[in-house]
């Protein structure tokens, strides 16, 4: 008695998931963690973007960051500086020339203890070339991807963007779906800045002559101003304090109302920040944002408290934009949209009507058939196919999952197959009673010697739908999930509540079974 209640209870539970997706103004009176089924772009209209991951500039970054730390390795003065010529970077690696044969081997190993198992380092007579090894390749590949990912979707995430969809593909590729968003203009220029942040101090050395030159002294960078992109601003490269460091920025307003951005640093920023404005006060520092000025204020008092301000002109909106790029952090390659799709809402509202329209006439000639074939029994399984139909709309909603044009069909495809799973043991059962077994126990025949069979096609069904949901992608996915969630509640209720109900029916007794005809 305990397992059929238990049974009734959980398939009650299931219909109740459904419910905010069924009547939506239901909703707000619903937990917070009963929602309704979210509708996918093909549905709901929207945009799609296919950014692809330019994983090569990141590959010329650490190798400059490799030159780095090759040359800081040979000058290191506590260790004993190791006399070397023609440092560069070949694109592929570092190559230097050691002056000292017999310093070779001392260079080698102290690369090595310095870079570790991430480089190959390679000697043939004095000179060296170090290169990272293939398999940190791929690894700050594989890392480039999953922090671009992240980063896209806090960006989106924080500008309010509904259940929008994020995910790699091909390698390099990331896709970007967004239910809901008609112009998304604004948001590819978001997702698509890198947003690198960094501190300079401002070279007040140089001259207006050099400036129309365009050639910058070693150790010196000419930007361009945010503002005014003819207005070219001398900065030194070293970076005094970098974004990295960064742990907070909202968008406020200064004295004079104007909007502005308020940024605070970590614990490591705010010492390197207090350094810069004790030691530099009166001199400027430019505020560099993806290798353009954003302003460059004067140091008026030091700055202990690692809490600054941004300004440049903004508007309230450009200053929240700003503050959302900063706080998501910086993209480790650049992106750049490749395609661009829009899909209309009344395209997805014509979608919604025809799917409706096409699923309420499946059902009914489904009920109808299983009526008319099985009687009492086809009432029942009417019945528990609703239930099912129920509960993969609540379950769904439950995980998250964003319904799509596959994933209806996935559920098509569920009922009927749920269909198939309360036939066999009807069947079944029609073959007990005429070989003269009495109907009661016919029905425990029935239902004990299909279940096997059914498990076995539906855990079939199972299997391939994982297969499709581990190596598919869009589409392909939702379809998956809307499958794999359908086969476990068509288990559910066609192995379980079929049961109860048809036991509910017999009460105990071998009542006459109406479809079952005598040969």
């Amino acid at each position: 008695m305990f397992k059929k209640l238990a049974v009734i209870f959980v398939a009650l539970f299931g219909v109740l998931l459904a419910v905010p997706t069924l009547v939506p103004s239901l909703a707000p009176h619903f937990p917070s963690w009963i929602r309704p089924i979210p509708l996918g772009l093909d549905l709901k209209g929207g945009a799609q973007l296919l950014l692809e991951v330019d994983t090569g500039v990141m590959l010329k970054e650490k190798s400059a960051q490799l030159y780095d730390e090759v040359r800081s390795a040979m000058i290191d003065r506590d260790k004993g500086v190791i006399r070397f010529s023609d440092l560069r970077n070949t694109g592929n690696g570092i190559s230097l020339i050691i002056k000292d044969s017999n310093d070779v081997s001392k260079a080698k190993g102290r690369l090595k203890k310095i870079l570790g198992n991430n480089v190959d380092i390679s000697s043939s007579g004095k000179n060296l070339t170090v290169s990272y090894t293939s398999k940190a390749r791929d690894e700050m590949i594989t890392d480039a991807m999953s922090r671009s990912i992240e980063i896209v979707r806090r960006r989106i995430d924080a500008l309010g963007t509904k259940e929008p969809s994020i995910q790699s593909q091909g390698g390099k590729y990331i896709l970007v779906q967004l239910p809901g968003v008609s112009e998304p203009e604004h948001i590819k220029n978001l997702i698509g800045q890198t947003a690198k942040l960094s501190f300079h101090l401002v070279n007040e050395n140089i001259t207006p002559e050099q400036l129309a030159s365009n050639r910058a002294p070693s150790g010196t960078l000419f930007l361009s101003d945010i503002d005014n992109p003819d207005r070219k601003i001398a900065v030194y490269s070293r970076i005094e304090v970098s974004g990295d460091s960064l742990k907070n920025s909202e968008a406020s307003f200064d004295q004079n109302n104007m909007p502005v951005v308020t940024t605070e640093f970590d614990a490591s920023g705010t010492r390197r920040f207090a350094k810069l404005t004790t030691e530099h006060v009166n001199e400027r520092f430019a505020i560099v944002l993806d290798d353009k000025v954003l302003s460059a204020p004067t140091i008026r008092e030091p700055i202990p408290g690692g809490r600054g301000q941004i300004s440049g002109g903004f508007t309230l909106q450009t200053a929240k934009d700003l503050a959302v790029l900063l706080r998501s952090g910086a993209l480790p390659a650049p992106l750049s949209v490749i395609e661009e799709r829009t899909v209309g809402a009344g395209l997805g509202a014509d979608t919604i009507a025809t799917g409706k329209i096409g699923s309420v006439v499946g059902v009914i000639f489904i009920l109808v058939f299983m009526l008319m074939l099985y009687g009492i029994f086809g009432f029942i399984a009417d019945v528990v196919l609703i239930v099912n139909l129920l509960m993969i709309v609540g379950v769904s909603a439950l995980f998250g999952a964003t319904l799509t044009l596959p994933g209806i069909a996935g559920i098509v495809l569920t009922l009927g197959m749920a269909v198939d799973a309360n036939i066999l043991p009807f069947e079944r059962i029609r073959d007990e009673v005429r070989s003269g077994v009495p109907t009661l126990r016919a029905v425990d025949y029935g239902f004990h010697r299909s279940t096997k069979t059914v498990m076995d096609g539906e855990l079939t069904n199972l299997i391939c739908a994982l297969i499709l949901f581990q190596f598919g992608a869009g589409p392909i996915r939702g379809f998956a999930v809307t499958l794999s969630i359908g086969v476990m509640t068509t288990l559910f209720t066609c192995l379980m509540l079929t049961r109860v109900f048809v036991d509910y029916y017999m009460n105990g007794k071998n009542k006459r079974i109406g479809f079952i005809r005598n040969k």
